[in-house]
């Protein structure tokens, strides 16, 4: 089925939707027997997940032992992305997109990061690279980007941290200066997601020495411009599956590229995180629910001391704590989505829905590969992969300190009645 026909049939069960229960009866939900909570998907989102999860069973979980161990960018993997509409399925019907909602995405972040967390990951890449067009007032260029995404398969990936201003980027020191009509970046961009494999950049970059966050524009940079070397690629701790490379700049653009004028590129920035911030949370709930599933499974069969690992009372009470937890990331996680979805500024809840996942899906793995012991910590078993792939989670796309930091700022502003 190629993406207009997905994109079809996710807008014929978005029709279904508004007809049928989001209760757990409609069609293709899954029942809530589970003791870790299950989100209330409606038939579109349900599509989604359970093309997701097809997908996921077939074809990325026989892939992620082994594109781990070769760090290997799986191509394949990709094209099948594009193919199935789901690298596309958050853009707009409009511009041919899939027209899905955040919780959809969700849904589907969170159903691939079970299987492999490498291939959650270039999914919450593309879609971060694309959360700036969105934001995009220029109607014309937004489509003639779109349909070079969607239609073309033109990765976009973007391009923000720097290697000292990473948690702080008004202190960004990448300049952009005025030439022959359009601009001069120079500068260094690091941990960049999809590097190295895109075809453009959303480029951040400072146009006044010291104007701090006044100054920072938005420009849409080609990859294979002269002056652009996106070479150097990062041999990483985890998510091996996925490219995050370094990206040296100098080189001009023209104004026609300039994304975001000088003051509102932070304001861009800011915005494509908060979706992307949910992302991560739904990513990180899905490598939670796959070691906590496994660790399940494996104390159930386990015995020590004449009884089962799971008849430990230590170990029931810290498998307790733990779904409660899971539980509770989760329904904070589709709540931020769903709030996203009905237009409410969501900057908060995803800082905290992205702070309380990601460190729960931490402590979960943590506690899956204590379960399982020596087994835990050595290939092939996954839980080992998932303990390294999980990690990131904390640190990318704003550290938990600036996740802290920002709900610090919301609870100040709303106790004293000033701007955060």
């Amino acid at each position: 089925m190629n993406i207009s026909e997905r994109a079809a049939v996710a807008a014929e069960s978005e029709e279904r939707a508004h007809e049928e229960p989001a209760n757990g009866a409609t069609r293709g939900i899954r029942p809530t027997r589970e003791v870790v909570w299950q989100p209330q998907l409606n038939a579109a989102e349900a599509h989604w997940r359970d093309l997701a999860a097809e997908l996921s069973a077939t074809y990325f979980a026989p892939l992620a032992a082994e594109i781990d161990a070769s760090q290997r960018y799986p191509l394949e993997t990709v094209q099948r992305l594009r193919d199935s509409g789901i690298a596309s399925m958050v853009l707009p019907a409009r511009h041919g997109g899939g027209g899905a909602s955040l919780v959809a995405y969700c849904a589907v972040v969170e159903e691939i990061a079970q299987t492999c967390a490498s291939t959650s990951g270039i999914v919450a890449t593309i879609q971060l690279g694309a959360a700036p067009l969105l934001l995009l007032r220029d109607e014309a260029l937004k489509s003639e980007l779109l349909r070079g995404l969607i239609e073309r398969g033109e990765a976009i990936s973007f391009a923000l941290s720097e290697r000292h201003a990473g948690s702080d980027p008004a202190s960004m020191q990448t300049l952009a200066t005025p030439e022959d009509g359009g601009w001069r970046i120079r500068g260094e961009k690091c941990w960049i997601g999809g590097g190295g494999a895109a075809h453009w950049y959303v480029v951040f970059a400072q146009t006044q020495a010291g104007a701090g966050k006044h100054g920072i524009a938005a420009f849409l940079v080609d990859a294979k411009a002269p002056g652009v070397d996106d070479s150097q690629l990062e041999d990483k701790m985890g998510m091996r599956g996925t490219r995050t490379a370094t990206i040296e700049l100098d080189t001009w653009v023209a104004q026609a590229r300039m994304l975001a004028p000088p003051g509102d590129g932070l304001r861009m920035a800011f915005g494509s995180l908060d979706v992307g911030r949910i992302g991560v949370a739904a990513q990180a709930c899905g490598m939670a629910l796959a070691a906590f599933r496994l660790a399940v499974e494996y104390a159930a069969k386990r015995r020590t001391f004449g009884q089962l690992l799971i008849d430990h009372q230590a170990l029931g009470f810290n498998l307790a704590d733990l779904a409660a937890r899971l539980s509770a990331a989760r329904a904070l996680t589709y709540e931020a989505a769903r709030a996203h979805d009905n237009g409410l500024d969501v900057s908060v809840l995803a800082a905290q829905a992205k702070l309380i996942a990601s460190e729960t899906s931490h402590d979960v793995i943590d506690a899956a590969l204590q379960i399982f012991g020596g087994a835990g910590y050595v290939k092939p078993n996954p839980v080992e992969r998932l303990y390294r792939d999980q990690r990131v989670t904390e640190i990318y796309e704003g550290t938990s300190e600036i996740q802290r930091l920002l709900i610090a700022r919301a609870i100040r502003a709303q106790a004293t009645g000033e701007s955060a």
